[in-house]
């Protein structure tokens, strides 16, 4: 295993170096909040998150991980909208460097919350992939939702 701990390694200081994470999970978050199919982004590193002023306590940086969830409208085609992504693989082993997506129930993420709703949340992890190549997988896999459902959604 030494290694896998070696490659874990070089990833860390790849990713402290560079900052890619903050700044291509800032930039993918921030753009994810204008979406019309998107209701919430969950990332602390953004001021709108109700954990902001905890993060901004606590933490010097933000990592690369973030979560969305689509409008209740959306919710049934969480699984189409990850199938749809072509560069983020299916997984839950956080800090590749490659880009990584899993869809999850909010209880899954958070199980001290009584909720039984099953909402779903998608859940990124961010590589070394070219920003604009991510954000045009986004892009692509929200386009491909129905079209009717998801433009007819409005902003609160």
């Amino acid at each position: 295993t030494g290694w896998m701990d070696l490659d874990a390694e070089e990833i860390r200081e790849i990713r402290v170096l560079a900052g890619v994470n903050q700044v291509y999970c800032e930039h993918l978050a921030r753009w994810l909040q204008h979406r019309p199919e998107v209701e919430r982004v969950l990332y602390p590193a953004l001021p709108e998150d109700p954990g902001h002023s905890i993060w901004r306590r606590d933490f010097q940086g933000a990592s690369g991980l973030f979560s969305v969830r689509l409008t209740p409208a959306l919710q049934g085609h969480v699984l189409a909208f990850v199938d749809a992504l072509k560069i983020f693989r299916i997984g839950a082993s956080w800090g590749s460097t490659q880009s990584i997506v899993a869809p999850q129930t909010d209880r899954t993420a958070n199980p001290a919350r009584s909720s039984t709703s099953g909402d779903r949340i998608i859940r990124f992890s961010i590589g070394l992939e070219p920003v604009d190549d991510l954000l045009l997988d986004i892009e692509t896999a929200l386009n491909a939702l129905p079209v009717m459902t998801a433009r007819s959604v409005e902003r609160k």
